[in-house]
């Protein structure tokens, strides 16, 4: 990581998740954006459930919720929701070094290889979808900071950008971002273990009031206290490096 960039405010200018107006023109975008038809390829990623299920860690739809809970709260869904913030913020105040700072740490802070790689390539493929098809004013300035951090974007710093420079405030943002890294993992879940779809939604249910306690925690979280716990997770990804069958790129 770079020393160019020092840690930016935890100051919550949005306020929580009840604050902020989201419109229905945010909301629109938002369904794009996240919508598993969006181009980033969420479907090849399992984020290390493959190689649980493999272990038998995940074997029905109360375990996948479970591993999935632990995910949000202490892995990346905190780590990535606490840079989500960051950036969003940095965005907003227009502080081009706290979000390369973000940019970075993003970038770093991931466990195995696969996990940076499912972040790197859908960050990439994300803003590479929003330019084509999305275009806002405002993007190429900070496409220009991320250049300059010489890091690829990571995904949750990618969708924190364009839901910053099209206003959404970032309590919903964050909301509707961990809720779509949730269901695309419910959803590798149940290919894999494989489980019926009503049992996916029924875990995906089972996960609502988990997804909006971790965004709230990763809005009011102090950046010093950056970082994930959830070292089963971190394990099952490295075993699936080289895991003997695979179906999913992590």
């Amino acid at each position: 990581m770079g020393d160019a960039a020092q840690a930016p405010s935890t100051a919550n200018g949005g306020g929580g998740l009840g604050r902020g107006l989201v419109t229905h023109h945010h909301l629109t975008k938002l369904l794009a954006w996240l919508s598993p038809s969006f181009p980033v390829g969420g479907f090849s990623y399992s984020h290390g459930i493959e190689a649980a299920v493999e272990q038998g860690l995940v074997r029905d739809r109360d375990s996948l919720a479970r591993w999935m809970d632990g995910i949000l709260r202490h892995g990346a869904g905190r780590t990535d929701g606490m840079l989500f913030a960051a950036a969003h913020r940095a965005v907003l105040a227009g502080d081009e070094a706290a979000f390369a700072w973000a940019v970075e740490r993003a970038d770093a802070m991931r466990a195995s290889a696969e996990t940076a790689l499912e972040s790197r390539a859908q960050g990439q493929a994300f803003l590479i979808a929003v330019r084509a098809a999305w275009p806002m004013d405002g993007l190429e300035r900070w496409d220009r900071v991320i250049a300059g951090t010489g890091r690829p974007v990571a995904y949750a710093v990618a969708v924190a950008l364009a839901a910053a420079l099209i206003g959404v405030p970032e309590g919903p943002a964050l909301a509707a971002y961990l809720h779509a890294f949730a269901a695309n993992l419910v959803s590798a879940g149940v290919r894999l273990v494989p489980l019926g779809q009503t049992d996916g939604q029924k875990a995906l249910a089972a996960l609502d009031s988990v997804v909006h306690s971790a965004a709230e925690a990763a809005l009011t979280a102090p950046l010093d206290d950056l970082g994930s716990r959830a070292m089963a997770v971190d394990w099952t990804s490295m075993i699936h490096e080289t895991q003997y069958t695979r179906l999913f790129r992590s």
